[in-house]
C-alpha cells in the first residue's frame, strides 16, 4: 500500500482544516443508472469528503429497510457490479481527488471473480472496500488481494467487538476504521452520544487509523457532535430515504430529486467544522 493515497491525503487535509469528514452513502444505480450517476458526480461539491457507493445485492442482511429498498430499486433498474465500476470510472474522469469506497457483500464479488474484481476496481479508480460479511478469518478471500493491489481494506467495529476480538478485526485494516454505533441494522435508531464517544476513545488506544462513526446520523447537529471526537461521520439512510421520497408511487423519478438530495448533503456538511453547529 502506497504511503500517499487519496484517503490519506483527504484525512490529512481535513485535519489541517480542523474539520471532520462527511462520508455519504448512496447505492449505485438507485433509482436508476443515469440519476445515480448524476448524483454521484455532484456529491463532492455538496460537501461529501468521502463517498461510500453501495454495491446492490439482493439480500443485504446488515441493512435496514431503507437501504434494502434502494438495492432492490437498483437491481430492478438493471444495475450490476460491472456497471457500478463503470459509474466510478466515469466519476473519475472529472474528479481525481475524492475517495470512493465500495461497500457491500461478498457474493456479487465472488461471482465476478475476486482477482478480476480487484483489478477492475483499481483500474476504475476505487480507493477501498468495506465488505460487511467477510470476517477477519476470511482475509485470504479478498482482503489480501485487495491490499496487494493497492485498495484500502476498511474494517467494521461494533459495540459487541470485545477486547479479545479487536486485534483480529484491526489486523490488515487500512484507510480508516468504521465504528458501527449500534448493534443491529442500518437506519433504525441512533446510539447515545456519550456511549459512542467512550467507544471511540477505546478504539484510539488500539489503532492510529482515522475513525468514522456511522448508523443513525441524520442531521448537521449529530454530525457535529460526532466529529468533536471522531474523524468522520457517515450518513446513508437519510440520503437513501430522500431519494425514495422523490419517487412517485410507480418508482418514477420526480423533478428535483438530485437537487433535493444535494440540499440534504449541504445541510449535513455544515456540521463538519469542529467549532460550529451544536
Amino acid at each position: 500500500m502506497s504511503s500517499d493515497t487519496r484517503l490519506k491525503r483527504r484525512f490529512s487535509q481535513l485535519e489541517n482544516e480542523n474539520r471532520g469528514a462527511l462520508i455519504t452513502f448512496i447505492t449505485a444505480g438507485d433509482p436508476n443508472f443515469e440519476t445515480s450517476s448524476r448524483l454521484l458526480d455532484r456529491l463532492p461539491a455538496a460537501g461529501a469528503d468521502l463517498i461510500e457507493l453501495g454495491m446492490p445485492f439482493s439480500d443485504p442482511m446488515a441493512d435496514g429497510p431503507a437501504i434494502q429498498a434502494s438495492s432492490q430499486r437498483a437491481l430492478r433498474a438493471g444495475m450490476t457490479l460491472k456497471r457500478t465500476l463503470e459509474m466510478v470510472r466515469t466519476f473519475r474522469s472529472n474528479d481525481q481527488v475524492t475517495p470512493v469506497i465500495l461497500m457491500g457483500y461478498f457474493n456479487p464479488i465472488y461471482r465476478y471473480g475476486s482477482q478480476d474484481f480487484v483489478s477492475d476496481a483499481v483500474a476504475a479508480g476505487v480507493d477501498g472496500l468495506i465488505i460487511v460479511d467477510l470476517p477477519a478469518e476470511e482475509d485470504d478471500e479478498l482482503c489480501h488481494p485487495a491490499l496487494t493491489a493497492g485498495l484500502h481494506w476498511i474494517r467494521l467495529v461494533t459495540p459487541t467487538t470485545d477486547e479479545n476480538r479487536l486485534p483480529h478485526v484491526l489486523r490488515n485494516a487500512s484507510g480508516f476504521v468504521y465504528y458501527v454505533s449500534i448493534a443491529g441494522i442500518t437506519g433504525t435508531r441512533s446510539a447515545k452520544h456519550e456511549v459512542v464517544r467512550q467507544a471511540i476513545e477505546r478504539l484510539r488506544r488500539s489503532t492510529e487509523l482515522p475513525l468514522a462513526v456511522g448508523f443513525g446520523i441524520k442531521s448537521a447537529t449529530q454530525v457535529n457532535k460526532i466529529v468533536q471526537f471522531a474523524d468522520a461521520a457517515v450518513v446513508g439512510s437519510a440520503l437513501v430515504n430522500e431519494i425514495a421520497n422523490n419517487l412517485d408511487s410507480s418508482g418514477t423519478v420526480l423533478p428535483g430529486l438530485c437537487d433535493n438530495v444535494i440540499k440534504v448533503i449541504e445541510d449535513l456538511a455544515a456540521g463538519t467544522t469542529r467549532h460550529g453547529v451544536g
